[in-house]
């Protein structure tokens, strides 16, 4: 099975959502709904390098994908899926464009 670790607030991850809906082989992960699903990406962010660019330009990093074989990224396309076009809009940035 596949994590999905995002939150519903995050139009990046809405869009990665309505793709795995019904689909058993995904486990979407909000982090904003349980302190506890936030701790563990928390953790994962903080020491996995796959997060290391999101980091250095002020991106929380979700959608964030675990693979079954344990491997982390952040590309939506190694998970088997579509990215959001960026025509379609910018993404939540921590200067608060994008959203």
């Amino acid at each position: 099975m596949i994590k999905i670790y995002g939150m519903d607030t995050c139009p990046d991850c809405t869009y990665i959502d309505s793709q795995v809906t019904d689909h058993s082989n995904y486990e979407i992960i909000d982090i904003g709904k349980h302190v506890k699903s936030l701790k563990a990406f928390l953790k994962l962010r903080d020491s996995h390098p796959a997060f290391d660019e999101a980091k250095k330009v002020g991106a929380v990093g979700i959608p964030c994908f675990v693979l079954e074989d344990g491997t982390v990224t952040l590309s939506p396309e190694e998970a088997g899926l579509k990215a959001k076009p960026i025509s379609e809009g910018a993404t939540c940035n921590l200067d608060g464009s994008g959203c």
